[in-house]
């Protein structure tokens, strides 16, 4: 069920065209709201608004946050938007884009002569908090020389503008395009699907590399099967279907307080072990110690990932870490730092270690 409550909007922080943050008083009680413009207009302070209090009132890893649903205040809200391609498609909060399919769309023409991706590296990580040091190190390797584009999965928050780190990418241009598929909306581009996402990176976009991987907020369950991250093996399968080079980033942590997720998760395992059913190259750091290299090496043999899968031992990995130092990026995973949960990043800057070799050899 949802928990809906009026508020008044009492301080406006921060404003961007596809994004709203500030305070707003409910219930007698003030908190952090956040609105989408796209869905709910502009806001002003003063403004009555409805609110979607659920996660908040669950304390829900929401950041602790509300969410606008409707001005009051202003009720009559035009849609100026293009395209016929709705977005959370039959409820209340529906959005029409303009995908890059469409007949409408500008640059189908470009889709429509698509015949391949013709081995361009496609880095597929599991988190949200995998794409900066993936996206650092393949700009740090290639000197900036790379154009790498970011597709946002439907796996998590579908809003890209909740992504505080991809506005920070694309300020930096460690990012060079973002394109949002399925129900995820407000990338540069929209696509339908894993597919035409990978076709429009390609042919409108002119990626060298992909990064893929879902937003802010992965699902999990504690059972095997039960996670949104286990889209890494359909997106593996969709990269070779298309003829692209799927570089997928284990989840690796030694942080981390749940045994399940410690050396290489369980979500690496199953999703490669199991569920993708082509190949993948994985990238792990070099920069880790020798026992915990001996705890990783078992972990792969009693898995099946060596039958299906190719195992990359990748140097340099630190320089990822080291261009988002220098660059002011902070980012965190589970609420931990780099400093606290190194060898999580440092395998997301493998990937793009990996990833830039690949597309600077073939070019």
């Amino acid at each position: 069920m949802i928990r809906i409550r009026p508020g008044v909007i009492r301080e406006i922080r921060q404003v961007f065209p596809d994004y709203i943050e500030g305070v707003v008083e409910s219930e007698a009680e003030e908190a952090k709201f956040i609105a989408y413009p796209q869905i709910t207009g502009t806001l002003d302070v003063g403004d009555e608004v409805l609110l979607n209090t659920t996660a908040l009132t669950l304390n829900l890893g929401t950041g602790g946050y509300h969410y606008v649903m409707a001005n009051l205040t202003n009720k009559i809200k035009d849609d100026h938007g293009e395209g016929h391609i709705m977005k959370l498609r039959y409820t209340p909060a529906q959005v029409r884009c303009l995908a890059a399919e469409e007949e409408d769309s500008n640059v189908k023409d470009k889709i429509d002569r698509f015949s391949g991706l013709k081995a361009m590296p496609v880095v597929i990580g599991e988190l949200h908090s995998m794409l900066p040091p993936a996206a650092a190190a393949l700009k740090e390797l290639s000197g900036d020389r790379l154009k790498a584009v970011y597709i946002m999965t439907d796996g998590a928050a579908l809003p890209i503008a909740f992504s505080r780190l991809v506005r920070i990418l694309k300020e930096k241009e460690l990012i060079d395009g973002t394109i949002t598929i399925g129900h995820a909306f407000g990338g540069d581009y929209e696509a339908v699907n894993i597919y035409s996402g990978l076709i429009v990176a390609k042919m409108v976009l002119e990626a060298d590399v992909v990064i893929v991987s879902m937003g802010p907020g992965i699902v999990g369950t504690g059972t095997k099967y039960g996670f949104t991250g286990i889209e890494v093996a359909s997106i593996i399968d969709a990269v070779n279907g298309l003829g692209g080079t799927p570089i997928a980033i284990p989840r690796l942590s030694f942080a981390d307080e749940r045994e399940r997720h410690i050396g290489v998760s369980h979500h690496t395992l199953t999703s490669l072990g199991e569920l993708a059913h082509t190949k993948a190259i994985l990238p792990f750091p070099c920069e880790i110690d020798e026992s915990r290299k001996a705890l990783i090496e078992e972990m792969l043999k009693n898995s099946k990932i060596y039958e299906k899968h190719e195992v990359r031992w990748v140097s340099r990995a630190q320089q990822g870490i080291d261009r988002l130092m220098k660059d002011g990026v902070e980012v965190k995973t589970m609420g931990r730092a780099i400093n606290e949960d190194k060898e999580f990043f440092l395998a997301a800057s493998a990937g793009g270690i990996l990833a830039a070799d690949f597309s600077l050899i073939s070019s």
